[in-house]
C-alpha cells in the first residue's frame, strides 16, 4: 500500500518482509491547464522535464540524469525519455533507479521537475511524483505537487542512504529555473 507523503514527511525504502528495496521507479506526472481567453479556453502544451542528481556526502555533485543526459555514467539510473506535453495519464516521464548499483559514494538523490518551456506552476494540473517498486510494480510513495503558483520549477524529493537502507523524503520546494543547472542553489539546504 502506498504512503501518501506531505511536504517534509519521510519513508523508509524497507520492504514489509525486512528486505531492501533495489530497483525503484520516479514517475512524474502532470496536465497543462486550459488556457482560457476571450473565445473560450485551449489546449496549451507544457513541456516539465525529470531529473535526478547523484550526491556525495559534502553535498558535491557526482553525476546528473536528465533529457540531455538519459543514463548516469556507471548505468545506475535512467530516464525513459522526455514527454514535451503531459499528453496521456499516468507517468508521463520516469526515471529508473537501481539502488544496488549507486556507487558507494553516492548518499542522496534529489529529483526536480522543471518547466523548459518557462510555465508556471499556475498553468499545470495534477503534477505528481511517485516512488514505484519495480520488481512488483506496486506504488511505495507518493507526493502530489500541489499549490500553483508562479514558480516554474520544484525539488520534489530526495532518496538518501540510511546504513545499508534508503528512505525517500518528500521536499516540494518551489524554485525557477528552466533546466536542473537553475535549481543546484536551491538544493543546497535539502542535502
Amino acid at each position: 500500500m502506498a504512503v501518501s507523503l506531505s511536504k517534509g514527511q519521510k519513508v523508509s525504502l524497507s520492504k514489509k518482509d525486512g528486505g531492501v528495496l533495489t530497483r525503484v521507479r520516479m514517475g512524474l506526472g502532470w496536465d497543462a491547464a486550459p488556457k482560457r481567453g476571450l473565445f473560450g479556453s485551449r489546449r496549451q502544451t507544457i513541456d516539465l522535464d525529470a531529473s535526478c542528481l547523484l550526491f556525495d556526502a559534502h553535498g558535491n555533485l557526482v553525476d546528473q540524469v536528465w533529457f540531455r543526459q538519459l543514463t548516469s555514467r556507471d548505468g545506475s539510473v535512467r530516464h525513459t525519455g522526455d514527454n514535451l506535453t503531459g499528453d496521456g495519464d499516468g507517468d508521463d516521464e520516469s526515471i529508473r533507479v537501481d539502488l544496488s548499483r549507486i556507487p558507494a559514494t553516492v548518499v542522496t538523490l534529489v529529483f526536480t521537475v522543471n518547466s523548459f518551456t518557462g510555465q508556471d506552476f499556475s498553468q499545470i494540473e495534477n503534477a505528481f511524483c511517485r516512488l514505484i517498486d519495480e520488481s512488483n510494480g506496486q506504488e511505495v510513495a507518493r507526493y502530489d505537487l500541489t499549490g500553483s503558483g508562479r514558480h516554474t520549477a520544484q525539488i520534489m524529493a530526495k532518496v538518501t542512504r540510511e546504513g545499508s537502507n534508503w528512505a525517500m523524503t518528500a521536499i516540494g520546494a518551489p524554485a525557477s529555473g528552466r533546466t536542473f543547472r537553475d535549481l543546484l542553489p536551491a538544493m543546497v539546504p535539502h542535502l
